[in-house]
């Protein structure tokens, strides 16, 4: 069994900032590509930014220049640290990773971002 645990989130002030963190636990053999994703009311799940288990990121555009990514393998751990927030920024975070086959899901953490 996995299960992946976010923290971080809550309400700041635009132009704040906030870190986002995961951690993966359970059975564990090797973690691919880790991500977060949002999902803002009425609108669907959109990738933010991941990172693959080389160390590859890819982002957003509407993030890239404000948000990072990283991770750490020993810890198995994914980070986003999110600068410059936005009003746009406000939804539920969500932190994704991938286990063989198998894609695996946190339950999230909301992002209240005010103007």
């Amino acid at each position: 069994q996995v299960q992946l645990v976010e923290s971080g989130g809550g309400l700041v002030q635009a132009g704040g900032s906030l870190r986002l963190s995961c951690v993966v636990s359970g059975n564990i053999l090797r973690i691919k590509d880790m991500g977060w994703y949002r999902q803002a009311p009425g609108k669907q799940r959109e990738l933010v930014a991941a990172v693959s288990i080389g160390g590859g990121t890819n982002y957003a555009d509407s993030v890239k220049g404000r948000f990072t990514i990283s991770r750490d393998n020993v810890k198995n751990t994914v980070t986003l640290q999110m600068n410059s927030l936005k009003p746009e920024d406000t939804a539920v975070y969500y932190c994704k990773a991938k286990l063989g086959f198998l894609d695996y899901w946190g339950k999230g953490t909301q992002v209240t971002v005010s103007s």
